[in-house]
């Protein structure tokens, strides 16, 4: 297993990302999908654990329009702030094309016949976005924001999606995530696990609200969806 920077093309120019590759060729791959910190020290510890589980993980670099290369650390509050800051001048419309960009360079220059996503916190939300307006094969979102005020888009989800949401999300509240739920139940293709005592990012290592328990269960059901949607 190994990762490297690379340059993924896409329509209105090329952007970086990191991919981490597995020691055996072939295989599925799976884009990781950034927090508002960039493609920092977490994304980068996804996408390697994911390569040496056997895929092509690519973690693209969605903020490049913004500013190439952020790599944040959510534990400082300045730095914080600054993904925050972010996130606000991110065009979600753009970032589901820079993902496209994204699955194509895994279907074309490393061969994988299928491909998965998976995103946390924004990219949660854009991994939502990702199984209702691409392509790809099968998406898990962790702890997804904002996701209530996209539901127009479910019933273009034709493939796989899992969502995991935790019950004490400071940024998803009870209200949002009744809507997530009820919204999304009657589509056969998502399934939606609830953590009820869990707050946001209880899945990012080493975070304020990291929950070893939860992160290895929620990681496990993607691990096992993966296999199921992925082989």
């Amino acid at each position: 297993m190994s990762g490297k920077e690379i340059t993924i093309n896409a329509a209105d120019g090329p952007f970086g990302g990191y991919l981490a590759s597995p020691t055996s060729a072939g295989g599925a791959g799976i884009v990781i999908i950034q927090e508002i910190f960039g493609i920092n020290k977490f994304v980068r510890s996804v996408a390697d654990r994911y390569a040496a589980h056997g895929y092509f993980a690519l973690a693209p670099d969605l903020f490049w329009r913004i500013e190439p290369g952020v790599q944040l650390d959510d534990r400082t509050p300045a730095e914080f702030q600054r993904g925050l800051d972010l996130m606000g001048k991110f065009n979600i419309d753009l970032g589901i094309k820079d993902i496209e960009a994204a699955i194509r360079r895994l279907r074309g220059e490393e061969h994988c016949q299928r491909v998965g996503a998976v995103g946390y916190c924004l990219g949660g939300l854009l991994a939502f976005l990702t199984a209702a307006r691409t392509d790809v094969d099968a998406s898990v979102g962790y702890y997804g924001v904002n996701i209530q005020e996209k539901l127009g888009e479910a019933a273009n989800i034709r493939k796989p999606l899992m969502l995991h949401i935790a019950g004490k999300d400071k940024f998803v509240p009870p209200e949002a995530q009744t809507k997530i739920v009820d919204g999304l139940g009657g589509n056969p293709t998502v399934m939606v696990h609830v953590y009820p005592e869990m707050d946001h990012a209880f899945a990012r290592t080493g975070g304020e609200h990291y929950d070893r328990a939860n992160a290895e269960l929620a990681d496990g059901r993607t691990a096992t969806f993966f296999r199921q949607h992925l082989s």
